[in-house]
This record gives structure tokens, sequence and C-alpha cells, in this order.
């Protein structure tokens, strides 16, 4: 299926975001797919990523970048956001440098090759995705030994609920991963010379 909404030309947006959809071609060597997809409301853009730098950049906090791209891989995973599983997939092995965690992650995350405090991380954070009404006292007790405190856990959650936002966008335009997320992470990348 095709993205129901054609993505605006690039020289046509606002320069902020035209500069930054540059750059991230540069960092990446391509643009993807989410970047142009939203630029069509300049507005909303601005906010979805402002949203999303304060959540995956922060520097404070026990999370690791892996890890919070686990969590949007494993709770894109149980929303069927294709768009969401194989980008942030790619990512996600590239931060671990374990090209099989994605998958295993997006399929079950009891039975990847995970540690014990990823694991109770996940299960946390498919309860957040699944049923938040029945986040109790003990849900924090449980991560607690694992080393997160409460800011980290908010932050599981908030990346939880804020991707709950971002599959359903992506879902409902029919956004489509570009080819290149596919194979991101699954080598080692060829040393140059």
């Amino acid at each position: 299926m095709a993205e129901r909404y054609p993505f605006p030309d690039l020289n046509t947006l606002p320069e902020d975001i035209r500069a930054r959809i540059l750059e991230v071609q540069e960092k990446a060597g391509f643009i993807p797919n989410v970047f142009l997809a939203f630029a069509r409301r300049p507005a909303e853009w601005r906010a979805f990523f402002a949203y999303h730098d304060a959540l995956m950049l922060k520097e404070e906090g026990s999370l690791t970048k892996g890890e919070r791209e686990m969590i949007v891989t494993t709770t894109s995973a149980a929303n069927q956001c294709l768009y969401c599983v194989v980008a942030h997939g790619a990512i996600l092995r590239i931060y671990e440098k374990k090209p099989l965690v994605a998958d295993q992650v997006a399929v079950n995350h009891r039975k990847a090759d995970i540690p014990p405090r990823q694991k109770a991380m996940l299960d946390f954070a498919m309860k957040v995705c699944q049923r938040a009404h029945e986040i109790e006292d003990g849900d924090f007790e449980a991560l607690y030994p694992h080393g997160f405190d409460d800011e980290d856990i908010w932050d599981i959650a908030a990346i939880t609920a804020f991707f709950g936002l971002s599959n359903r966008m992506a879902s409902f335009a029919g956004m489509q991963p570009n080819p290149e997320f596919y194979l991101m992470g699954r080598l080692p990348r060829e040393k140059k010379a």
C-alpha cells in the first residue's frame, strides 16, 4: 500500500524544516519517509520532532539509546505499525550491535536474547501500550531492582505513549518504510579504506 498523502516538495518547506531534513539526509544517506510525511503540516512537524527529540535524545536517566529504540520496536509491533517496527528496528540493531534483537523483541520480547533488566522494561512498556489503565504500584516495584527510578519509568511510559501516536499516524496514512531500513544493522559495516 502506498502513502495516502503525497510528500511535499522539499524545496517548498519552511527553511527550519528543510534544514533539519537535509541534515538527516546527510547523516543517514537518505530521507526517512516520516520526515517528509509530517512536513505537510509544519506546526505539527515541529511539535512532533521536538517531543521525539526530548524523549529519544535526552542525556539524563538510565535508559540507553538502544533501550529507547527497543521500547519503540516492541510496542510498535504490538500496535502493528510496519513503518516504526522496520525503521526503529534498524536503529535498534545498530545501537545494540545485535543483528537479531529487533526481530526478536518485535515478535516476543520475553523470548529475546536480552537481559532481565530489558525484559522488565519491556513488560512495563507493553502494559502501558495495551493496558495503561491497569498500571499499579506493583508495576513500579518490579522495575526498581533493575536500576530504574521513577524518572526512568516516566521515560518508558512517555516513549510508549508518544510512539502510540506515531504508530497510528503512520498506519492510517499508509506510510511505508524506506527500503534502506531493512538492511541497516544486519551485517557489519564495511571499513572505509
